[in-house]
Protein backbone atom coordinates (compact mmCIF):
# COMPACT_ATOMS: atom_id res chain seq x y z
CA UNK A 1 0.00 0.00 0.00
CA UNK A 2 1.58 3.30 -1.05
CA UNK A 3 1.79 6.51 0.97
CA UNK A 4 -1.06 8.08 -0.99
CA UNK A 5 -3.39 5.52 0.57
CA UNK A 6 -2.09 4.73 4.05
CA UNK A 7 -1.32 8.32 5.10
CA UNK A 8 -4.92 9.64 4.70
CA UNK A 9 -6.27 6.45 6.30
CA UNK A 10 -3.84 6.81 9.22
CA UNK A 11 -4.94 10.43 9.68
CA UNK A 12 -8.62 9.41 9.76
CA UNK A 13 -7.97 6.67 12.33
CA UNK A 14 -5.79 8.95 14.49
CA UNK A 15 -8.41 11.72 14.52
CA UNK A 16 -11.20 9.24 15.33
CA UNK A 17 -9.17 7.80 18.22
CA UNK A 18 -8.77 11.37 19.53
CA UNK A 19 -12.60 11.49 19.70
CA UNK A 20 -12.91 13.98 16.83
CA UNK A 21 -16.38 13.66 15.21
CA UNK A 22 -16.22 11.02 12.50
CA UNK A 23 -17.23 13.38 9.67
CA UNK A 24 -14.47 15.81 10.66
CA UNK A 25 -12.00 12.93 10.99
CA UNK A 26 -12.80 11.85 7.42
CA UNK A 27 -12.38 15.34 6.00
CA UNK A 28 -9.23 15.86 8.08
CA UNK A 29 -7.71 12.77 6.50
CA UNK A 30 -8.93 13.22 2.93
CA UNK A 31 -8.40 16.96 2.31
CA UNK A 32 -4.58 16.78 2.80
CA UNK A 33 -4.61 14.09 0.10
CA UNK A 34 -5.99 16.61 -2.41
CA UNK A 35 -3.80 19.47 -1.17
CA UNK A 36 -0.43 17.72 -0.64
CA UNK A 37 -0.34 14.21 -2.09
CA UNK A 38 -2.22 14.97 -5.32
CA UNK A 39 -1.37 18.61 -6.15
CA UNK A 40 -2.37 18.01 -9.77
CA UNK A 41 -5.97 17.55 -8.62
CA UNK A 42 -7.64 20.93 -8.03
CA UNK A 43 -8.87 21.43 -4.45
CA UNK A 44 -12.23 22.28 -6.01
CA UNK A 45 -12.63 18.57 -6.77
CA UNK A 46 -12.71 17.78 -3.04
CA UNK A 47 -15.30 20.48 -2.42
CA UNK A 48 -17.36 19.27 -5.36
CA UNK A 49 -17.30 15.69 -4.03
CA UNK A 50 -18.62 16.91 -0.68
CA UNK A 51 -21.41 18.95 -2.24
CA UNK A 52 -22.31 16.63 -5.14
CA UNK A 53 -23.85 14.03 -2.84
CA UNK A 54 -26.55 16.48 -1.77
CA UNK A 55 -27.66 16.95 -5.39
CA UNK A 56 -29.31 13.53 -5.46
CA UNK A 57 -33.05 13.85 -4.93
CA UNK A 58 -33.06 10.37 -3.33
CA UNK A 59 -31.40 11.77 -0.21
CA UNK A 60 -34.44 13.99 0.40
CA UNK A 61 -35.93 10.91 2.06
CA UNK A 62 -33.58 11.44 5.01
CA UNK A 63 -34.81 14.90 6.14
CA UNK A 64 -38.41 13.85 5.45
CA UNK A 65 -38.19 10.73 7.64
CA UNK A 66 -36.22 12.58 10.34
CA UNK A 67 -38.91 15.29 10.39
CA UNK A 68 -41.63 12.63 10.54
CA UNK A 69 -39.92 11.06 13.56
CA UNK A 70 -39.63 14.44 15.31
CA UNK A 71 -43.31 15.17 14.71
CA UNK A 72 -44.32 11.75 16.04
CA UNK A 73 -42.48 12.41 19.29
CA UNK A 74 -44.98 15.20 20.01
CA UNK A 75 -48.06 13.62 18.41
CA UNK A 76 -48.95 11.26 21.27
CA UNK A 77 -48.17 8.18 19.19
CA UNK A 78 -45.69 6.54 21.60
CA UNK A 79 -48.10 6.68 24.56
CA UNK A 80 -50.85 4.98 22.55
CA UNK A 81 -48.48 2.26 21.35
CA UNK A 82 -47.33 1.74 24.96
CA UNK A 83 -50.93 1.25 26.11
CA UNK A 84 -51.55 -1.20 23.26
CA UNK A 85 -48.39 -3.19 24.09
CA UNK A 86 -49.41 -3.36 27.76
CA UNK A 87 -52.89 -4.56 26.81
CA UNK A 88 -51.45 -7.34 24.64
CA UNK A 89 -48.60 -8.71 26.80
CA UNK A 90 -48.70 -6.89 30.15
CA UNK A 91 -50.44 -9.85 31.82
CA UNK A 92 -47.57 -12.27 31.12
CA UNK A 93 -44.94 -13.20 33.70
CA UNK A 94 -42.49 -10.30 33.52
CA UNK A 95 -45.18 -8.17 31.88
CA UNK A 96 -43.32 -4.86 31.70
CA UNK A 97 -40.27 -6.59 30.22
CA UNK A 98 -42.48 -7.94 27.43
CA UNK A 99 -44.06 -4.51 27.01
CA UNK A 100 -40.54 -3.06 26.65
CA UNK A 101 -39.69 -5.49 23.83
CA UNK A 102 -43.03 -5.20 22.01
CA UNK A 103 -42.97 -1.40 22.21
CA UNK A 104 -39.59 -1.39 20.42
CA UNK A 105 -41.11 -3.45 17.61
CA UNK A 106 -44.08 -1.10 17.34
CA UNK A 107 -41.79 1.94 17.51
CA UNK A 108 -39.65 0.60 14.66
CA UNK A 109 -41.87 2.29 12.13
CA UNK A 110 -41.98 5.46 14.22
CA UNK A 111 -38.54 6.42 15.54
CA UNK A 112 -36.35 4.31 13.24
CA UNK A 113 -33.41 4.80 15.60
CA UNK A 114 -32.00 2.56 18.35
CA UNK A 115 -30.62 5.55 20.24
CA UNK A 116 -33.97 7.39 20.18
CA UNK A 117 -35.90 4.29 21.22
CA UNK A 118 -33.46 3.48 24.06
CA UNK A 119 -33.62 7.03 25.38
CA UNK A 120 -37.43 7.07 25.30
CA UNK A 121 -37.84 3.70 27.04
CA UNK A 122 -35.17 4.56 29.63
CA UNK A 123 -37.29 7.52 30.69
CA UNK A 124 -40.73 5.89 30.45
CA UNK A 125 -40.44 2.17 31.19
CA UNK A 126 -37.31 1.58 33.29
CA UNK A 127 -38.50 3.73 36.24
CA UNK A 128 -41.83 1.87 36.18
CA UNK A 129 -40.09 -1.51 36.03
CA UNK A 130 -37.85 -0.54 38.96
CA UNK A 131 -40.88 0.61 40.96
CA UNK A 132 -42.47 -2.82 40.46
CA UNK A 133 -39.41 -4.64 41.78
CA UNK A 134 -37.48 -5.44 38.60
CA UNK A 135 -33.69 -5.48 38.86
CA UNK A 136 -32.42 -2.14 37.48
CA UNK A 137 -29.60 -3.70 35.48
CA UNK A 138 -31.96 -6.27 33.96
CA UNK A 139 -34.43 -3.49 33.09
CA UNK A 140 -31.63 -1.50 31.43
CA UNK A 141 -30.44 -4.59 29.51
CA UNK A 142 -33.96 -5.28 28.17
CA UNK A 143 -34.20 -1.63 27.08
CA UNK A 144 -30.81 -1.69 25.33
CA UNK A 145 -31.39 -5.01 23.58
CA UNK A 146 -34.96 -4.34 22.45
CA UNK A 147 -34.03 -0.90 21.11
CA UNK A 148 -31.80 -2.61 18.55
CA UNK A 149 -34.88 -4.17 16.94
CA UNK A 150 -36.01 -0.66 16.01
CA UNK A 151 -33.49 0.11 13.20
CA UNK A 152 -34.45 -2.96 11.13
CA UNK A 153 -38.23 -2.48 11.33
CA UNK A 154 -39.34 -0.12 8.50
CA UNK A 155 -38.67 2.72 8.08
CA UNK A 156 -35.43 2.35 10.09
CA UNK A 157 -32.91 5.02 9.15
CA UNK A 158 -30.13 2.44 8.84
CA UNK A 159 -32.09 0.63 6.11
CA UNK A 160 -32.53 3.88 4.17
CA UNK A 161 -28.89 5.00 4.46
CA UNK A 162 -27.48 1.60 3.47
CA UNK A 163 -29.87 1.27 0.52
CA UNK A 164 -28.90 4.69 -0.85
CA UNK A 165 -25.18 4.16 -0.17
CA UNK A 166 -25.13 0.88 -2.11
CA UNK A 167 -27.82 1.72 -4.69
CA UNK A 168 -30.19 -1.13 -3.81
CA UNK A 169 -33.98 -1.17 -3.42
CA UNK A 170 -35.29 0.68 -0.37
CA UNK A 171 -38.61 -1.14 -0.63
CA UNK A 172 -36.96 -4.57 -0.55
CA UNK A 173 -34.77 -3.52 2.39
CA UNK A 174 -37.88 -2.39 4.27
CA UNK A 175 -39.69 -5.65 3.55
CA UNK A 176 -36.68 -7.77 4.57
CA UNK A 177 -36.49 -6.15 8.02
CA UNK A 178 -39.70 -7.64 9.40
CA UNK A 179 -38.72 -11.30 9.86
CA UNK A 180 -35.40 -10.65 11.69
CA UNK A 181 -37.13 -8.03 13.85
CA UNK A 182 -39.97 -10.36 14.82
CA UNK A 183 -37.56 -13.26 15.42
CA UNK A 184 -35.59 -11.05 17.83
CA UNK A 185 -38.84 -10.12 19.56
CA UNK A 186 -39.87 -13.77 20.11
CA UNK A 187 -36.46 -14.87 21.42
CA UNK A 188 -36.07 -11.85 23.69
CA UNK A 189 -39.55 -12.28 25.14
CA UNK A 190 -38.78 -15.96 25.80
CA UNK A 191 -35.65 -14.96 27.74
CA UNK A 192 -37.54 -12.23 29.64
CA UNK A 193 -40.16 -14.83 30.62
CA UNK A 194 -37.45 -17.25 31.81
CA UNK A 195 -35.72 -14.63 33.98
CA UNK A 196 -39.02 -13.26 35.29
CA UNK A 197 -40.25 -16.74 36.23
CA UNK A 198 -37.00 -17.36 38.08
CA UNK A 199 -37.04 -14.03 39.94
CA UNK A 200 -40.78 -13.76 40.49
CA UNK A 201 -41.49 -10.69 38.35
CA UNK A 202 -45.27 -10.36 37.96
CA UNK A 203 -47.27 -8.94 35.11
CA UNK A 204 -48.27 -5.28 35.04
CA UNK A 205 -51.96 -6.32 34.93
CA UNK A 206 -53.89 -9.31 36.22
CA UNK A 207 -55.36 -10.45 32.92
CA UNK A 208 -54.93 -9.77 29.24
CA UNK A 209 -57.10 -6.90 28.09
CA UNK A 210 -60.57 -8.09 27.16
CA UNK A 211 -61.97 -7.93 23.66
CA UNK A 212 -63.69 -4.60 24.18
CA UNK A 213 -60.63 -2.99 25.80
CA UNK A 214 -58.29 -4.38 23.12
CA UNK A 215 -60.57 -2.99 20.43
CA UNK A 216 -60.44 0.41 22.14
CA UNK A 217 -56.61 0.26 22.39
CA UNK A 218 -56.31 -0.75 18.73
CA UNK A 219 -58.60 2.10 17.73
CA UNK A 220 -56.49 4.58 19.71
CA UNK A 221 -53.26 3.27 18.11
CA UNK A 222 -54.75 2.58 14.65
CA UNK A 223 -53.38 5.70 12.95
CA UNK A 224 -49.88 5.00 14.31
CA UNK A 225 -49.94 1.35 13.20
CA UNK A 226 -50.77 2.38 9.63
CA UNK A 227 -47.38 4.06 9.17
CA UNK A 228 -44.96 1.13 8.54
CA UNK A 229 -47.48 -0.93 6.56
CA UNK A 230 -48.71 2.07 4.60
CA UNK A 231 -45.16 2.93 3.56
CA UNK A 232 -44.35 -0.64 2.54
CA UNK A 233 -47.47 -1.25 0.47
CA UNK A 234 -47.37 2.25 -1.02
CA UNK A 235 -43.84 1.58 -2.26
CA UNK A 236 -44.83 -1.83 -3.61
CA UNK A 237 -47.91 -0.47 -5.32
CA UNK A 238 -45.90 2.23 -7.06
CA UNK A 239 -47.97 4.98 -5.46
CA UNK A 240 -44.83 6.85 -4.34
CA UNK A 241 -41.05 6.59 -4.22
CA UNK A 242 -38.98 6.25 -1.03
CA UNK A 243 -38.39 10.01 -1.07
CA UNK A 244 -42.08 10.78 -1.50
CA UNK A 245 -42.86 8.24 1.24
CA UNK A 246 -40.82 10.34 3.68
CA UNK A 247 -42.73 13.52 2.78
CA UNK A 248 -46.09 11.72 3.01
CA UNK A 249 -45.09 10.24 6.36
CA UNK A 250 -44.17 13.68 7.75
CA UNK A 251 -47.44 15.26 6.59
CA UNK A 252 -49.42 12.27 7.82
CA UNK A 253 -47.85 12.50 11.30
CA UNK A 254 -48.54 16.25 11.44
CA UNK A 255 -52.19 15.83 10.44
CA UNK A 256 -52.69 12.98 12.95
CA UNK A 257 -50.97 14.94 15.74
CA UNK A 258 -52.94 18.14 15.11
CA UNK A 259 -56.41 17.01 14.02
CA UNK A 260 -56.85 13.41 15.28
CA UNK A 261 -54.88 13.11 18.54
CA UNK A 262 -54.82 16.91 19.02
CA UNK A 263 -51.59 16.81 21.00
CA UNK A 264 -49.35 18.97 18.78
CA UNK A 265 -49.63 22.61 19.80
CA UNK A 266 -48.10 25.75 18.25
CA UNK A 267 -45.41 25.76 20.98
CA UNK A 268 -44.16 22.39 19.67
CA UNK A 269 -43.29 23.70 16.20
CA UNK A 270 -39.90 25.14 17.20
CA UNK A 271 -38.69 21.96 19.01
CA UNK A 272 -39.87 19.88 16.03
CA UNK A 273 -37.99 22.08 13.54
CA UNK A 274 -34.90 22.10 15.74
CA UNK A 275 -34.84 18.30 16.11
CA UNK A 276 -35.44 17.88 12.39
CA UNK A 277 -32.60 20.18 11.37
CA UNK A 278 -30.13 18.71 13.87
CA UNK A 279 -31.08 15.13 13.00
CA UNK A 280 -30.81 15.77 9.25
CA UNK A 281 -27.50 17.62 9.64
CA UNK A 282 -26.03 14.75 11.66
CA UNK A 283 -26.76 12.22 8.92
CA UNK A 284 -26.09 14.41 5.87
CA UNK A 285 -22.76 15.85 7.01
CA UNK A 286 -21.55 12.29 7.42
CA UNK A 287 -22.78 11.34 3.94
CA UNK A 288 -21.15 14.46 2.47
CA UNK A 289 -17.77 13.70 4.05
CA UNK A 290 -18.11 10.10 2.87
CA UNK A 291 -18.50 11.47 -0.68
CA UNK A 292 -14.98 12.93 -0.53
CA UNK A 293 -13.66 9.71 1.00
CA UNK A 294 -15.34 7.64 -1.71
CA UNK A 295 -13.72 9.75 -4.43
CA UNK A 296 -10.28 9.36 -2.81
CA UNK A 297 -10.70 5.59 -2.51
CA UNK A 298 -11.98 5.26 -6.08
CA UNK A 299 -9.20 7.47 -7.49
CA UNK A 300 -6.60 5.24 -5.79
CA UNK A 301 -8.47 2.10 -6.93
CA UNK A 302 -8.82 0.85 -3.34
CA UNK A 303 -12.18 -0.93 -3.91
CA UNK A 304 -10.74 -2.86 -6.87
CA UNK A 305 -7.60 -3.73 -4.92
CA UNK A 306 -9.63 -4.86 -1.90
CA UNK A 307 -11.93 -6.92 -4.09
CA UNK A 308 -9.01 -8.54 -5.93
CA UNK A 309 -7.22 -9.27 -2.63
CA UNK A 310 -10.24 -10.92 -1.01
CA UNK A 311 -11.12 -12.89 -4.11
CA UNK A 312 -7.45 -13.85 -4.45
CA UNK A 313 -7.63 -15.40 -0.97
CA UNK A 314 -10.06 -17.90 -2.51
CA UNK A 315 -12.70 -16.96 0.05
CA UNK A 316 -15.94 -18.77 -0.41
CA UNK A 317 -19.28 -17.30 0.50
CA UNK A 318 -19.24 -18.65 4.08
CA UNK A 319 -15.73 -17.49 4.96
CA UNK A 320 -16.40 -14.03 3.48
CA UNK A 321 -19.62 -13.63 5.47
CA UNK A 322 -17.90 -14.74 8.69
CA UNK A 323 -15.04 -12.31 8.08
CA UNK A 324 -17.42 -9.40 7.40
CA UNK A 325 -19.52 -10.25 10.47
CA UNK A 326 -16.47 -10.22 12.73
CA UNK A 327 -15.26 -6.94 11.23
CA UNK A 328 -18.65 -5.24 11.66
CA UNK A 329 -19.09 -6.47 15.24
CA UNK A 330 -15.83 -4.77 16.20
CA UNK A 331 -16.53 -1.59 14.21
CA UNK A 332 -20.05 -1.37 15.68
CA UNK A 333 -18.56 -1.00 19.16
CA UNK A 334 -16.83 2.22 18.14
CA UNK A 335 -19.23 3.81 15.64
CA UNK A 336 -22.95 4.22 15.18
CA UNK A 337 -24.30 2.60 12.05
CA UNK A 338 -24.26 5.58 9.66
CA UNK A 339 -20.50 5.91 9.19
CA UNK A 340 -19.70 2.23 8.47
CA UNK A 341 -22.72 1.99 6.17
CA UNK A 342 -21.64 4.83 3.89
CA UNK A 343 -17.92 3.93 4.03
CA UNK A 344 -17.79 0.13 4.06
CA UNK A 345 -21.11 -0.67 2.38
CA UNK A 346 -20.03 0.44 -1.14
CA UNK A 347 -16.63 -1.24 -0.62
CA UNK A 348 -17.92 -4.65 0.42
CA UNK A 349 -21.09 -4.89 -1.66
CA UNK A 350 -19.30 -5.59 -5.01
CA UNK A 351 -17.40 -8.47 -3.37
CA UNK A 352 -20.64 -9.88 -1.94
CA UNK A 353 -22.26 -9.72 -5.39
CA UNK A 354 -19.21 -11.39 -6.95
CA UNK A 355 -19.63 -14.27 -4.49
CA UNK A 356 -23.32 -14.63 -5.30
CA UNK A 357 -24.68 -13.13 -2.05
CA UNK A 358 -28.07 -11.46 -2.33
CA UNK A 359 -27.63 -7.68 -1.80
CA UNK A 360 -30.76 -7.37 0.37
CA UNK A 361 -29.65 -10.21 2.64
CA UNK A 362 -26.19 -8.61 2.85
CA UNK A 363 -27.75 -5.23 3.68
CA UNK A 364 -29.90 -6.59 6.52
CA UNK A 365 -26.89 -8.49 7.89
CA UNK A 366 -24.82 -5.31 7.69
CA UNK A 367 -27.32 -3.06 9.51
CA UNK A 368 -28.24 -5.68 12.13
CA UNK A 369 -24.61 -6.56 12.85
CA UNK A 370 -23.64 -2.95 13.56
CA UNK A 371 -26.54 -2.80 16.02
CA UNK A 372 -25.08 -5.69 18.01
CA UNK A 373 -21.78 -3.81 18.23
CA UNK A 374 -23.66 -0.77 19.58
CA UNK A 375 -24.74 -2.78 22.66
CA UNK A 376 -21.57 -4.83 23.13
CA UNK A 377 -18.95 -4.14 25.80
CA UNK A 378 -16.45 -2.60 26.13
CA UNK A 379 -17.37 0.30 23.81
CA UNK A 380 -21.02 -0.13 22.74
CA UNK A 381 -22.52 3.32 22.13
CA UNK A 382 -26.12 2.51 23.15
CA UNK A 383 -24.79 0.61 26.19
CA UNK A 384 -22.97 3.75 27.36
CA UNK A 385 -25.98 5.93 26.55
CA UNK A 386 -28.45 3.98 28.69
CA UNK A 387 -26.09 3.43 31.64
CA UNK A 388 -25.40 7.16 31.62
CA UNK A 389 -29.09 8.10 31.46
CA UNK A 390 -29.97 5.76 34.33
CA UNK A 391 -26.85 6.37 36.42
CA UNK A 392 -25.98 2.66 36.61
CA UNK A 393 -22.62 0.92 36.83
CA UNK A 394 -21.38 0.04 33.34
CA UNK A 395 -19.95 -3.39 34.21
CA UNK A 396 -23.18 -4.61 35.83
CA UNK A 397 -25.34 -3.53 32.90
CA UNK A 398 -22.85 -5.01 30.42
CA UNK A 399 -23.03 -8.35 32.26
CA UNK A 400 -26.85 -8.27 32.14
CA UNK A 401 -26.63 -7.61 28.36
CA UNK A 402 -24.56 -10.72 27.58
CA UNK A 403 -27.53 -13.17 27.20
CA UNK A 404 -29.26 -10.68 24.90
CA UNK A 405 -26.08 -10.35 22.83
CA UNK A 406 -26.13 -14.16 22.49
CA UNK A 407 -29.71 -13.94 21.21
CA UNK A 408 -28.78 -11.24 18.71
CA UNK A 409 -25.81 -13.25 17.43
CA UNK A 410 -28.10 -16.27 16.99
CA UNK A 411 -30.46 -14.14 14.88
CA UNK A 412 -27.43 -12.78 12.99
CA UNK A 413 -26.44 -16.35 12.08
CA UNK A 414 -29.97 -16.96 10.77
CA UNK A 415 -29.74 -13.79 8.64
CA UNK A 416 -26.28 -14.78 7.41
CA UNK A 417 -26.83 -18.42 6.53
CA UNK A 418 -30.59 -18.69 5.92
CA UNK A 419 -31.25 -16.11 3.16
CA UNK A 420 -34.61 -17.71 2.34
CA UNK A 421 -35.98 -16.60 5.70
CA UNK A 422 -34.78 -13.00 5.28
CA UNK A 423 -35.96 -12.74 1.67
CA UNK A 424 -39.34 -14.41 2.23
CA UNK A 425 -41.38 -11.19 2.52
CA UNK A 426 -39.47 -9.21 -0.18
CA UNK A 427 -39.93 -12.10 -2.62
CA UNK A 428 -43.59 -12.43 -1.64
CA UNK A 429 -44.30 -8.75 -2.21
CA UNK A 430 -41.92 -7.89 -5.06
CA UNK A 431 -41.27 -11.31 -6.59
CA UNK A 432 -37.94 -13.15 -6.70
CA UNK A 433 -35.02 -10.89 -7.61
Amino acid sequence: MNINIWLPVACIVALAVMNIPIWLSILGGVLPYFIILQPTLPIQVAVQRVVAVTESSSYLAIPFFVTAGAIMNYAGISSRLLDLADGLVGHLTGGLGHVNVLLSVLMGGISGSAAADAAMESKILVPEMTKRGYDREFSAAVTIASSLITPIIPPGMGLIVFAFATQISVGRMFAAGYVPGLLCMVLMMAYVWFVSKKKGYKGSREHMAGGRELLRLFRRAFWALLIPFGILFGLRGGMFTATEAGAICAWYALIIGVFVYREIKPRHLWPILKESVLGTATVMILICSAGALSYFLTYERVPQALSDAMLGMNLNKVSFLLMVNLLLLVIGMFMEGGAPQVILGPLLMPIALELGIDPIQFGIMFVFNLGIGNMSPPFGIVLYQVTGLLGLKFTKVAKACLPFIGIMILVLMVITFCPGIVLMIPNLIYGAA
